[in-house]
C-alpha cells in the first residue's frame, strides 16, 4: 500500500529550525517530496561563538533526486533563513513562496553571494500549485508579518493541512485576515491530519489583535517630548506601518536606520506591502535640521544584537546617533529568541544608563503582539479544519502537551494528537490509519562565521572550559635523539592564575612536571610528551587549585 510520511527534521521541540517533510511513496516507482519552511535556530548564549544553528540537511542530500519544492510559509529568519546554506548542498531546489516573502528570501540570498536564484511565487487566491504528486494549495493566514501562508496539501494517499505560525486577527494592519472561507472549502472532504502552531497553547484566550496594539503605542508617543526610537524585528512590516501611521498623525517624520530595516522597507514598498507618502519619511542627514519632538527613528537591533544599530546607539558607538535628554526608546518585541535574554538586557540597561525612558518587555505595557493563536485560536483552527490526526508543531514540549491536552478536551483521541521529537516519522495510510515510521537520524549544525558543521560538541566543550578555567601552555624542549627533557618547561597561563601573583606556583608545576618525564626512563615520541605533560598537569592543577583549565602542551624537538 502507498504512504504518506511526514518527517520532522527539526521545529517540533523547539521554537525556532523549523523544516517538515512530506514524502509520497507509491507502491511502484520512485518516491517524491516537498519540503515546508527552511528556517534557522538561534543559539543558547552558552554556546560560545555560534552564530546560527541550521537543520540537519542530510536526509534531504540523500534524497535530492525526490525533491519536488520546498515551501515557505512567512518571512521569520527562523522559517526561511536557512536556505542559503541548502541551496549550497542543493542549488537546483526549487523555492516556493508568497510575493513579499520572495522578495526577503531573494535579498538575503544575494548576502550569501548566491545570485539569480527566483522564488516561485504563490497566490493564495489563486490557482494551486501542483508539483509531481503534490496539490498544494496556499490560504492567507494572519500573523505577526503579512503575506503568510497556510497550506492544504493533497497527496494520492489523503489531504494533509499545514499550519505554521498563525492567530485570527480580524483586525489586521494589511486589512487581509485569515482566509477561512478558503481553508474551509479546501477541508471539504475530509482531512487526513494537520501540522499546526502549538507555541500559544498554554496562553488563554485569543491572541491580540494588532489594532490594540497600535492604540498602547500611540498613548506612549504621546507622552514624549523628544526623540522617539522604535525597535522592531526588522521583517515586522505590520509593526512599522502602524509606527509611521502614527507618527504622521501626531506631525512626526520617520527615519529608517539600520540596514536590515532599510532594505526590508524598501523590498515592502516596491511589492505594496507598507505604504507612506515620500513626506512621511526623511533621511537621516534630513532631520539634523528637524527639532527633536519631530522624529520617530525606527531602529534595528531589538534583540540587542551586537554590532546592530541600536546597540551601537546603546554603546555610544554609532555614526551619528547620540542618546540626549529626553528621548525615548519602545521595544516592541519580546526577547524570544534563544540566546537573546542577556544581549537585549543590555542594551536596554545601557540606554537607561544614558538618560533614556525606555519602554520595553518588562514594564507590561502591550508593546509586543503575539503572532501565535492562544487557546481559543487553535480550538477555532481545529474546529475549522477538523483533521483526524493532529501533530503540533514550532513549539517546546510543554507547548506540544499543551496543544494535545487542549485537542482531547475537543473530542479528540489520546492517539490522534502525535508529539514527534527530531528525526521521528509518521506515515499516513489510505485506510486513514498512521504509525511510526523508521527514524530519520537528524543532528543541528552550527554555523560560526562563514563555516557550516565545522563546529561540534568537542569545540564548543574546549570553548566552554576556556571560558570558565582559563589556559595552561607548556612549552617543553625535547633533544630529538634521546627524548630527554632540555632544560625546564616554561609555562604560560591565560585566565587560569594571575602570573605575577602565582609566579612560585607556575615554577612550581613547570618542576614537577619536569620531574615526571625524567622519571620516565624510556623514550618517548613527542605526542608521547604531550599526553604525559596532560595527564599529570590535570591532576596537579586539581589538587592544587581545584580547576581544570585546558592543557595545551607544545613540544620543540632539537
Amino acid at each position: 500500500m502507498d504512504k504518506l510520511r511526514f518527517i520532522a527534521i527539526s521545529g517540533t521541540i523547539d521554537v525556532t529550525e523549523n523544516l517538515y517533510v512530506y514524502e509520497y511513496v507509491p507502491d511502484k516507482g520512485p518516491a517524491e517530496l516537498i519540503v515546508m519552511d527552511c528556517g534557522v535556530g538561534f543559539p543558547e548564549e552558552a554556546a560560545f561563538g555560534v552564530d546560527l544553528v541550521v537543520p540537519d540537511f542530510s536526509y534531504l542530500v540523500k534524497n535530492q533526486d525526490k525533491i519536488k519544492g520546498v515551501f515557505i510559509s512567512h518571512a521569520h529568519e527562523d522559517h526561511f533563513g536557512a536556505l542559503p546554506f541548502l541551496l549550497d548542498a542543493l542549488p537546483n531546489v526549487e523555492i516556493y513562496s508568497s510575493k513579499l516573502v520572495a522578495g526577503f528570501i531573494e535579498d538575503k540570498l544575494i548576502d550569501y553571494g548566491i545570485k539569480g536564484k527566483k522564488v516561485n511565487i504563490i497566490d493564495p487566491e489563486g490557482a494551486a500549485t501542483t508539483v509531481g504528486s503534490f496539490i498544494v494549495d496556499a490560504f492567507r493566514i494572519t500573523h505577526s508579518v503579512p503575506d503568510s501562508l497556510g497550506f492544504c496539501i493533497s497527496t494520492p494517499v489523503g489531504k494533509l493541512f499545514h499550519v505554521p505560525d498563525f492567530k485570527f486577527d480580524w483586525t489586521p494592519v494589511d486589512g487581509k485576515p485569515f482566509d477561512i472561507a478558503k481553508a474551509a472549502t479546501l477541508a471539504k472532504g475530509g482531512v487526513m491530519g494537520m501540522a499546526s502552531d502549538s507555541l500559544g497553547a498554554t496562553s488563554e484566550g485569543y491572541t491580540m489583535s494588532e489594532a490594540e496594539l497600535e492604540k498602547n503605542i500611540g498613548n506612549i508617543f504621546k507622552e514624549a517630548t523628544g526623540r522617539i526610537f522604535v525597535t522592531t524585528i526588522s521583517s515586522n512590516i505590520s509593526r512599522m506601518q502602524q509606527v509611521i501611521n502614527i507618527s504622521r498623525s501626531l506631525g512626526r517624520k520617520v527615519i529608517f536606520v539600520g540596514r536590515s530595516v532599510e532594505r526590508k522597507v524598501a523590498i515592502a514598498r516596491t511589492l505594496g506591502n507598507i505604504y507612506f507618502d515620500d513626506k512621511d519619511v526623511v533621511t537621516d542627514r534630513q532631520g539634523k535640521s528637524l527639532p527633536p519632538e519631530k522624529i520617530v527613528y525606527i531602529i534595528s537591533g531589538c534583540y540587542g544584537q551586537v554590532g546592530s544599530a541600536l546597540y551601537r546607539v546603546a554603546t555610544d558607538d554609532h555614526k551619528f546617533l547620540k542618546i540626549q535628554a529626553n528621548d525615548m526608546v519602545v521595544f516592541s518585541a519580546d526577547p524570544a529568541p534563544p540566546g537573546t535574554h542577556f544581549t537585549t538586557n543590555y542594551v536596554v540597561d545601557s540606554l537607561i544608563e544614558r538618560g533614556a525612558e525606555v519602554h520595553y518587555y518588562d514594564t507590561q505595557e502591550d508593546l509586543h503582539v503575539s503572532g501565535h493563536g492562544s487557546k481559543k485560536d487553535i480550538e477555532m483552527l481545529l474546529s475549522l479544519v477538523r483533521p483526524k490526526y493532529l501533530i503540533p508543531i514550532g513549539g517546546t514540549i510543554r507547548h506540544n502537551r499543551a496543544y494535545n491536552v487542549l485537542a482531547q478536551r475537543m473530542g479528540w483521541k489520546k492517539e490522534e494528537t502525535l508529539e514527534l521529537r527530531h528525526g521521528d516519522v509518521m506515515e499516513f495510510t489510505r485506510d486513514g490509519k498512521v504509525k511510526p515510521g523508521e527514524h530519520v537520524p537528524v543532528k543541528s549544525l552550527l554555523v560560526d562565521g562563514l563555516g557550516l558543521g565545522d563546529v561540534g560538541e568537542v569545540v564548543l566543550s574546549d570553548r566552554k572550559t576556556l571560558a570558565r578555567e582559563g589556559v595552561a601552555i607548556v612549552v617543553l624542549q625535547v633533544d630529538k635523539a634521546s627524548g630527554n627533557l632540555i632544560g625546564e618547561p616554561e609555562i604560560i597561563s591565560r585566565g587560569f592564575v594571575f602570573v605575577k601573583e602565582n609566579k612560585s606556583f607556575l615554577e612550581r608545576a613547570a618542576n614537577s612536571v619536569a620531574n615526571e618525564i625524567r622519571s620516565k626512563s624510556q623514550k618517548k615520541q613527542g605526542r608521547e610528551v604531550k599526553q604525559a605533560v596532560v595527564d599529570f598537569l590535570e591532576r596537579f592543577f586539581f589538587d592544587e587549585t581545584g580547576r581544570r583549565p585546558m592543557i595545551l602542551p607544545v613540544v620543540v624537538e632539537r
